[in-house]
């Protein structure tokens, strides 16, 4: 038996952190794109998007993960809770290959510290939600916690 809820009494609260932070990487994308459109693709630059550093690589990135995000937030079905632990571990991962590689050449996405930090808190937003998320018709999903631990509901 998997350690992950099923229809989680908080759900709707994980689906709204899951809608911001969606909403927060289109709007950063889209400022991003804006203020990055004479610049370099990739490479840092002095560009700053809600106090971090950006390039059009990493604007047009998070542009289409937080689209991504929406979309599969708003359709449910479970696409939600798979979207949210791919793209939060890839974000992870990005995060920290920006976090080691940021005062080098490497640095394509153009990465401050502070754009990793952030980097890490949408990731760890979507792991989470998407631990929350997931949802089975009742006869699927098993008893409550409480009638489990011989508890009144």
């Amino acid at each position: 038996m998997a350690h992950t809820p099923v229809n989680h009494p908080l759900r709707p609260l994980y689906r709204g952190v899951t809608f911001l932070t969606g909403a927060y990487l289109v709007v950063f994308g889209v400022i991003g794109l804006i203020q990055t459109s004479g610049e370099s693709f990739t490479g840092a630059t002095d560009v700053r998007v809600l106090g971090q550093g950006a390039n059009l690589l990493w604007s047009i990135l998070a542009l289409v993960v937080g689209a991504i995000v929406l979309a599969t937030a708003a359709l449910g079905r479970n696409l939600d809770v798979e979207a949210n632990k791919y793209l939060g571990w890839g974000l992870l991962v990005i995060g920290s290959y920006e976090l080691a590689v940021n005062r080098t050449d490497a640095n394509f996405f153009g990465f401050t510290i502070a754009t990793v930090v952030v980097t890490y808190l949408v990731g760890l937003l979507l792991i989470t939600a998407g631990l929350y998320l997931k949802v089975a018709p009742q006869s699927q999903s098993g008893a409550p916690r409480q009638v489990r631990e011989g508890r009144t509901a």
